[in-house]
């Protein structure tokens, strides 16, 4: 006769590694409320001064930052993109000079493919000292999907101020960049604003999944050993 210590011990353990998950996903529930919270705080607080490095910028990641200075319009840099309403184009990244001599790498906004070409945009060619806000940005290992950048042919498809500071051969640039927030330029483009700052929030779901298969184990583990059990008599 079958002993029903296997099963009983298979279905036990399966029905602990399922309560276990959705336990874990609640966690990840709770850590993503507070992850949301602290953004939407930091999206609408006062514009500040840029951050003097990486670990003042993760602290200040999407909170608005403002700067004085100048673009660097020669050496912009189109970063092949995707708008939120699904045109293809790209978003242009611009040094600009501070006044204290660094460079900041600004992704002015999205343009469409047409306008790749800065010669069919001069109106939104800014020149001169001018002040831009936006939203500050450390940058983020490229997805495993995203193709090689090629900067000998000024073609990206990841804004990495270290590798295109190289490429423009600029020197003192700020290791984090600046999204620009959606004020209109003359021309209409570059258009910014074009940050995604909404984080997905999926875990209750997760956590629900989780738990309703451990509750579903349970009757199919209680007929099991009844016809465990009937099959013995």
């Amino acid at each position: 006769m079958k002993s029903l210590w296997g099963p009983s011990v298979a279905a036990a353990l399966g029905f602990l590694f399922l309560l276990g998950l959705g336990s874990w996903q609640l966690e990840r529930l709770h850590w993503k409320e507070g992850l949301i919270a602290q953004r939407n705080r930091a999206l609408h607080d006062s514009p500040v001064p840029p951050p003097e490095n990486l670990d003042e910028a993760r602290a200040l990641e999407f909170h608005p930052v403002r700067v004085s200075g100048h673009f660097l319009n020669d050496r912009e840099m189109p970063v092949a993109a995707i708008a939120h309403n699904g045109d293809a184009g790209f978003h242009i990244v611009t040094p600009f000079m501070l006044e204290n001599g660094e460079t900041l790498l600004v992704d002015r906004g999205f343009v469409p493919v047409r306008l790749k070409d800065p010669e069919t945009r001069q109106d939104g060619l800014i020149e001169g000292e001018t002040n831009v806000t936006g939203l500050l940005r450390v940058p983020e290992p490229p997805g495993f999907f995203i193709p090689a950048d090629h900067p000998e042919r000024n073609e990206w498809y990841t804004a990495d101020p270290a590798k295109m500071a190289a490429a423009q051969e600029i020197e003192d640039v700020l290791p984090f960049t600046l999204d620009a927030d959606a004020t209109s330029v003359p021309g209409g483009y570059p258009r910014g604003g074009q940050t995604i700052t909404a984080l997905p929030n999926d875990h209750l779901q997760y956590a629900i999944t989780w738990y309703a298969l451990a509750g579903g184990l349970v009757p199919v583990y209680i007929l099991f050993i009844r016809r465990r059990l009937k099959d013995r008599k």
